[in-house]
């Protein structure tokens, strides 16, 4: 093969590469998604058995402001939790720990702990997720070099790379 063939099938093969990982980050945040998802699904019912919402717990100083009365028999700070509210967080609750098929009681803070930790973690992990899909699809289309040697409906079929017959 003469030299221009092996430089443009080396471009070929490291489009491929790009478009392959793009697709990885693509069906890994979709994954992301379900989790996430689950999530707030679980923090929703938490929070219904609990009757709070997000925005109806007060904050730990409209509940000092509220019960100021006798100011020696009341601590200083009241931690009130946002998802327990005025709920006993000592109440068990049933649990299914993600990535095992194993239920297990757990005091109620516990589960919606975890619960609230795991959203933090999934909604940074999409981020991250986001920030690498736009790096690849910026490299994906800055090799526009092969725009002009190969027709654009054959190059769109490299991004999304279908292995569906039509």
């Amino acid at each position: 093969m003469d030299e221009s063939m092996i430089q443009y099938q080396q471009k070929l093969i490291e489009l491929e590469y790009e478009a392959e990982q793009f697709l990885l980050a693509q069906h890994q945040s979709v994954e992301n998604d379900k989790v996430r998802n689950g999530n707030r699904e679980a923090l929703t019912a938490l929070r219904k058995r609990a009757r709070t919402t997000k925005t109806s717990v007060p904050s730990p100083f409209e509940s000092i402001m509220k019960d100021m009365g006798d100011p020696g028999t009341m601590p200083l700070v009241k931690e009130v939790c946002a998802t327990c509210g005025n709920h006993d967080s000592n109440e068990q609750t049933w649990m299914m720990f993600p990535g095992a098929d194993v239920f297990a009681r757990i005091p109620f803070h516990a589960a919606h702990t975890m619960l609230e930790t795991d959203q933090v973690r999934a909604d940074f992990e999409a981020k991250k997720l986001q920030s690498y899909k736009k790096e690849k699809s910026f490299v994906i289309s800055e090799s526009g070099a092969l725009a002009d040697k190969i027709s654009p409906g054959v190059l769109r079929s490299l991004v999304t790379l279908t292995d569906k017959p039509k």
